[in-house]
């Protein structure tokens, strides 16, 4: 199973930020225990330091990008990924831009975010950590 973890999930996870992160540690638990494969886009990571750099130094948030890269994989961001996002119709560039990096990739399954509704367009299953939890604890059990 692969699923594209979109910023806010990652964001959660890092910052410690409840009640969100209870499920999306969650998540990751699975990730790091090689159940789930996951995946972010290039553009997360820009996301991600410029959002903690507020927070923290910047060897810390490189250091906390560095055990992130080590867990999940980073998707490119090229121009034709651009391309289709310009084009796509969301309202939400950065979703756009995190949904066609998805699709770039066929066995993604699965966009987990907190913000569904940006993602009304998406033909791939859009879904919060904790309905993906209980859908995927359900089915594994």
């Amino acid at each position: 199973m692969h699923i594209l973890s979109d910023t806010d999930i990652i964001l959660d996870v890092i910052t410690g930020r409840l009640p969100y992160s209870v499920d999306s540690s969650s998540l990751f638990t699975l990730i790091e225990e090689g159940k789930i494969k996951a995946s972010a886009s290039s553009l997360s990571f820009s996301n991600l330091y410029y959002v903690l750099r507020k927070y923290a130094s910047h060897a810390r948030v490189v250091a906390r990008l560095k055990e992130l890269s080590e867990i999940i994989n980073i998707l490119k961001v090229d121009s034709s990924i651009i391309k289709r996002a310009l084009q796509s119709g969301f309202k939400d560039f950065e979703d756009a831009i995190q949904y066609h990096a998805a699709l770039s990739v066929p066995d993604i399954g699965f966009i987990l975010t907190r913000n569904i509704k940006d993602y009304k367009m998406a033909e791939l299953p859009v879904m919060t950590p904790e309905t993906f939890l209980k859908t995927y604890l359900h089915s594994h059990s």
